[in-house]
């Protein structure tokens, strides 16, 4: 039989390093999914969600109900999203502007192509839309449709049983497309 997330988390608490692990393992989905839905890219979302169970293992002594880790943990990815886009801010502020032979020789003096600009410009428009859904279709579309989690992994990730993860997908989905431009389809 396998343990529940607070026996994990007081695993943890007391040292146990494989039961954090396993929390990681079982995690690791909704947290980058939380901060794919923020960021749009693939390798910050990533960098970022590992600097959430970093900062997490630090600092799991001080959760006080083992029962709260999954909130408190998308507290902490909130968090860590929050500090890099500040952090971000604050490093344009301070570059010095690039003259254009730098800009030619960091870019290779070529414009990409057209499709990869079309298909960014269409990521960036599913993610705004999805982005202002309510939270409750917002994470189940993300686990869903862009991290491919499947039906089991969603309802564990989130305590939903398959029926109503089933009625969010579907409402969700009936939403995301009321809510899209017409050019996209």
């Amino acid at each position: 039989m396998s343990e529940n997330d607070s026996d994990l988390v007081r695993r943890a608490s007391d040292g146990d390093r494989s039961g954090f692990e396993e929390l990681v393992r079982r995690t690791s989905r909704l947290v980058f999914s939380r901060i794919y839905l923020d960021t749009g890219d693939t390798h910050r979302a990533e960098d970022l969600t590992q600097e959430t169970f970093l900062l997490a293992y630090r600092s799991l002594a001080k959760l006080r109900s083992p029962d709260g880790f999954r909130p408190w943990l998308l507290t902490i990815a909130n968090n860590v999203v929050t500090d890099a886009a500040r952090h971000d801010l604050r490093q344009k502020r301070a570059a010095p502007p690039r003259s254009d032979v730098e800009l030619k020789t960091i870019t290779g003096g070529e414009k990409p192509p057209d499709e990869s600009l079309e298909r960014d410009e269409r990521r960036d428009q599913v993610l705004a839309v999805l982005r202002s859904l309510p939270d409750e279709y917002r994470l189940p579309l993300t686990l869903r449709y862009i991290t491919g989690a499947d039906y089991e992994t969603i309802s564990t990730q989130l305590g939903l049983t398959n029926g109503s993860l089933r009625g969010l997908l579907h409402r969700g989905l009936k939403i995301l497309r009321e809510r899209m431009p017409t050019d996209l389809f």
